[in-house]
Formats: C-alpha cells, sequence, structure tokens
C-alpha cells in the first residue's frame, strides 16, 4: 500500500507524519521502527499519525524509533496542529489535539504564506509527586535528590509533563550524554524508564539542555523536555514563574512559561518534505 507521508520538525526533532483522518495504518509501532532508520529508510525520532477525535479537533499518537508510543510529544503536537490546519481539518487561530496526555490547546502564528509558523501550546500542569513521574522516590516533590546512578551521585530534580523527565543541572558538553543516558533511562529508580536532560543556566531565566530520550537516544530537541527543565529551574532557584524562559536545544529555542495553573511552550513548526512510501 502507498502512502503519502509528511516530514516535519520541530526545532530539528524530527517525525514522519501520516494523515490518518479518514484512513489508518496498520502496526505504527513497527513502521516507526521501520521508517525511522536514517541510513536505509526516510529517517526520524519515531512516527507521528493525525487521527480523528470524538473530544477534540483531533488526535494525535507518537511512537519512538525504538517502536514503543509515547504519551506526549511537545515539539511533535505543534507540527500536528499544523498539519490539521494546512490540510484544513480545522480552521482559525488555534484547535485541540487529543493525546494519552489529555487533551491540549493550541494557539496558532502564521507565515507570510498564510501557513501555520510556529504555536504556543497550553501543556497543563505540571505533575511533581515522586510516584506520579512515576519514581520510586517518594514525595510531592523530588527537588535537588541525591541519587546514585551509573556509580556516581547526581541532583536530580522530577517533572512530568505527560512524559516524565528527570533534570540535572550539569554541564552538557561536559557530560557523555551518549554513556551516561541510558544509564538514567533504565535505572530501577524509574519502572516506565525516564527522559533525561543535562543542562547549563546560562544567566536567569536562561538554559541550555541536551537531551536523552527513553526509547530514542540522544535527539536535538524535546518540547516536554524543556518544559520539565523550566519547571525544575524555577523549583531550584534558577528562573521564574509567570516569567518567559528561553531554553535553547540543539535544534533552536523555545519560551517556556510556567504558571501556578500551567506551563505553555512557544516554537516553531515546520514541514521540511513530503513524500509517498510503500507500507
Amino acid at each position: 500500500m502507498l502512502r503519502k507521508f509528511y516530514k516535519m520538525h520541530g526545532i530539528g526533532n524530527d517525525y514522519i507524519y501520516f494523515d490518518c483522518m479518514s484512513e489508518d495504518v496498520p502496526d505504527p509501532g513497527a513502521l516507526s521502527v521501520r521508517l525511522s532508520d536514517r541510513h536505509f529508510s526516510i529517517g526520524g525520532d519515531g512516527v507521528i499519525l493525525l487521527r480523528p477525535s470524538a473530544v477534540a479537533d483531533c488526535r494525535m499518537s507518537m511512537f519512538n524509533a525504538d517502536g514503543s508510543e509515547g504519551k506526549m510529544c511537545g515539539n511533535g503536537i505543534r507540527c500536528v496542529g499544523k498539519l490539521a490546519r494546512d490540510l484544513g481539518y480545522v480552521k482559525g487561530s488555534g484547535c485541540t489535539i487529543e493525546t494519552l496526555s489529555g487533551i491540549k490547546k493550541l494557539e496558532f502564528f502564521f507565515g507570510a504564506d498564510g501557513k501555520v509558523s510556529s504555536a504556543k501550546v497550553d501543556m497543563g500542569p505540571a505533575i511533581l509527586g515522586g510516584a506520579d513521574i512515576p519514581s520510586a522516590i517518594e514525595g510531592e516533590r523530588v527537588v535537588a535528590y541525591p541519587a546514585v546512578i551509573g556509580g556516581r551521585e547526581w541532583d536530580i530534580t522530577l517533572v512530568s509533563m505527560g512524559n516524565p523527565h528527570c533534570v540535572v543541572f550539569a554541564d552538557p558538553e561536559k557530560t557523555d550524554i551518549e554513556r551516561i543516558g541510558p544509564l538514567f533511562e533504565n535505572s530501577p529508580l524509574f519502572p516506565e524508564r525516564i527522559n533525561t536532560e543535562f543542562v547549563r543556566v546560562m544567566r536567569r531565566n536562561e538554559l541550555k539542555m541536551r537531551v536523552w530520550e527513553r526509547g530514542s537516544g540522544e535527539t536535538w530537541a524535546c518540547g516536554t523536555g524543556a518544559c520539565a527543565v523550566a519547571v525544575a529551574a524555577v523549583l531550584n532557584g534558577y528562573a521564574d514563574m509567570d516569567t518567559p524562559i528561553t531554553v535553547h536545544l540543539r535544534g533552536g529555542d523555545l519560551e517556556i512559561t510556567y504558571t501556578k495553573d500551567a506551563v505553555f511552550m512557544t516554537g516553531g513548526a515546520t514541514l521540511v518534505f513530503t513524500g509517498e512510501i510503500e507500507i
């Protein structure tokens, strides 16, 4: 079966998108494994499907490069919103998207061509309880907690934005992420594995991060990770609530605002190319 795909990225976090509003694709987890290979296939951090929803304008389903299904993808959801708007499934200046982490509301920003160029996403409230991450660490908040991972003690802060994140304030350019990342991901402290961000505070309300994502390895960007980093920076005293926080990632910048009610993320959404592939 020949299917059209859309290669899109949100500041370098690239996925292969399929319009499944009228026709689904079979076994998307296995499809993601096959298509994500950067040498023998299209290449990407995974596959994301645009699907119909009974409770929102559309539904997002995302699958990591290893075939596992993710509950949420901050950079992916902006691209899903762009795709839905550009294809005419939604009208106006925003939309709602159903995810496994709940319904998210998007506000669109448009380029000179009249198409969506970026979006602001209401990511909902940050989840901070240790058991809710989930993790084996108890407490209403896990902030600068001394945890031994890979034979070394790290001060970790845990935040879930629909996806679980472990934030470490350690210079990402001086950290062997290829070696350390899998040790965090598969630590027994995290029964569902974990995404890990290594962060340098550049100045107040400005951060630089690299991310090791469960199921995908190091990626150029992670939207939920940037949100988690901003929240962790506030909790550790490096940034301020109700104030835009700039997070620099390998693929570009995101602007995050952490309020008492929700976390808001603003960033680009880009169509790279379209094509057809036999699935």
